[in-house]
């Protein structure tokens, strides 16, 4: 599981009056545990809708953190977040069951704020109360071993292979590929991968590229 969360403590704003939010998910499963998992934060108002066309209606009324699947029945809930965003809406967290390389991407350079690789339609990774950092992996990509040198984002420098070898992942190439281009066996460029998964914090490849681009590693 994947969790890239920019300001993870302010996701949802905690303040006296109870926070609001609407998800959207196409799996009536799916959206009923992020429902769950947004009143253990302190949610107490949550509206859900199934697609594009049932959420949009409601996009005039700002609410404090929209939940949009990637791949909805009827379009992409990356299109959804750009509009909540324009409409006002804080906070955008994306939701899909796919490692997408290229939706992360998309998910960064469209200004959602959270994005969420389940690994499974069930495995919802959330933080777990107000103010907690996400579970798993995610956690590790915001915290520097102590003593380690720092890249200006805050992470382990990489060499210059190794960005090379992340700019082709970005690019969606397989270990062979990457090899092949850079004259490298598959064995060593899993070499690589794992040291750049030690500097970055994060072992999956969505979440390598996530935090490389957020941090100006890559472009």
């Amino acid at each position: 599981m994947s969790v890239l969360l920019e300001q993870p403590a302010s996701l949802v704003a905690y303040r006296p009056n109870k926070p609001t939010a609407m998800v959207v998910v196409a799996d009536p499963r799916v959206r009923s545990t992020v429902t769950r998992h947004l009143w253990a934060l302190g949610v107490r108002d949550v509206i859900e809708a199934s697609s594009i066309a049932e959420a949009r209606p409601r996009i005039g009324n700002p609410r404090d953190i929209c939940v949009a699947d990637v791949h909805l029945p009827d379009g992409s809930g990356l299109t959804l977040l750009s509009e909540t965003r324009a409409a006002g809406w804080p906070n955008g967290l994306a939701l899909s069951a796919a490692d997408d390389i290229g939706a992360v991407r998309n998910a960064l350079a469209g200004g959602v704020k959270g994005y969420v690789v389940t690994g499974t339609r069930t495995n919802i990774g959330l933080p777990t109360r107000p103010g907690a950092a996400p579970l798993g992996a995610a956690a590790r990509m915001h915290r520097r071993p102590p003593g380690a040198p720092s890249h200006p984002g805050g992470y382990r420098e990489l060499s210059g292979r190794e960005v090379e070898v992340l700019r082709l992942v970005a690019e969606g190439q397989s270990n062979k590929a990457i090899g092949v281009s850079m004259g490298l066996s598959a064995l060593t460029v899993k070499s690589h991968l794992a040291r750049i998964a030690r500097k970055l914090g994060t072992g999956d490849r969505a979440g390598m590229v996530a935090v490389a681009l957020r941090t100006g590693i890559i472009h």
